[in-house]
């Protein structure tokens, strides 16, 4: 009896102690985000939020094309990546090398991958640095995650779902693409959400590809054009480049404030993605179980 006294005493302990751990951090989160959002408010002003002069609509704007395009590499590879290594790539050396990889580039530090591609895609390509180069960089950095989330995500999968779709004569390809990877969306939705969280605050990488300016003319949208919104070869600087530059150059009288107000936005960036991917993820899976 005095045994299991014990035990339960230790386990109302430990519960709450852990309970006390995950409320500091929800609280420490918390404050962090609603400091944030209230000096962002404090500091928006019509002249900021345009699109030119001191205004960061611009910068608004290239941080969401450019996490767009890193999705678009990323998402694709990572996915077929991790398929693979959940589905295909069995066991043995040649794996475990893929595996270590995989691991190694993940933990690459961000300034390291902005060296290399500054490296291979500005100056072995003789460009300027341009928003293809940041999201080929970026993708480098989340492909990665991508691709173990999804692996994760199918190894998941009760095996009753293959094997009830291979009897009923589904081929491998068919089972995974319409059965395992349906049934692993909310899983690889997760993984999506954190690489775009990545994109959204990342400055290493794209101070050395994308690089800190932007000269685009928002009448002009035609995507070969050097100036166009749309043209992937352009320098443009996001909002994560944009606060790193106000607040090591200080250049402008009001640089505090365009800091807050571009970390709000930030901020918010990142929320709204979540939410939004999150209702697709679930918009998904409805449909994948209605078929």
């Amino acid at each position: 009896m005095n045994k299991n006294r014990s035990a339960k005493q230790a386990d109302r302990v430990a519960t709450g102690v852990l309970y006390g751990i995950a409320a500091f951090f929800v609280l420490l989160l918390a404050s962090i985000t609603i400091y944030i959002l209230y000096k962002g408010v404090l500091a928006a002003s019509p002249d900021l939020l345009s699109f030119s002069g001191d205004g960061v609509g611009v910068q608004l704007f290239n941080t969401i094309y450019l996490v767009f395009l890193s999705l678009l590499i990323t998402v694709p590879i990572g996915m077929f990546t991790g398929i693979y290594m959940a589905e295909y790539a069995g066991k043995g050396s040649l794996i475990a090398v893929i595996r270590t990889c995989i691991e190694t580039l993940s933990s690459l530090p961000s300034i390291i991958v902005g060296l290399f591609g500054f490296l291979v895609f500005i100056q072995m390509t003789h460009s300027k640095w341009n928003l293809l180069a940041g999201a080929l960089s970026l993708a480098i950095l989340n492909i990665p995650l991508i691709a173990r989330t999804t692996e994760d995500a199918m190894r998941s999968i009760p095996r009753s779902y293959y094997d009830g779709s291979i009897a009923l004569g589904s081929t491998r390809w068919q089972t995974v693409v319409h059965v395992l990877l349906k049934a692993s969306i909310p899983q690889i939705m997760t993984g999506v959400i954190l690489a775009a969280g990545r994109g959204f605050g990342e400055a290493a990488v794209l101070i050395y590809t994308s690089g800190m300016s932007s000269d685009i003319n928002f009448n002009n949208w035609n995507p070969t054009s050097i100036t166009s919104p749309l043209n992937p070869f352009r320098p443009a600087d996001t909002l994560s480049v944009h606060i790193w530059a106000i607040k090591t150059e200080g250049i402008a009288a009001n640089s505090q404030q365009i800091a807050d107000l571009s970390a709000a936005m930030l901020i918010i960036l990142v929320f709204a993605f979540s939410l939004g991917s999150r209702a697709l993820g679930r918009h998904l899976q409805k449909n994948a179980g209605e078929i």
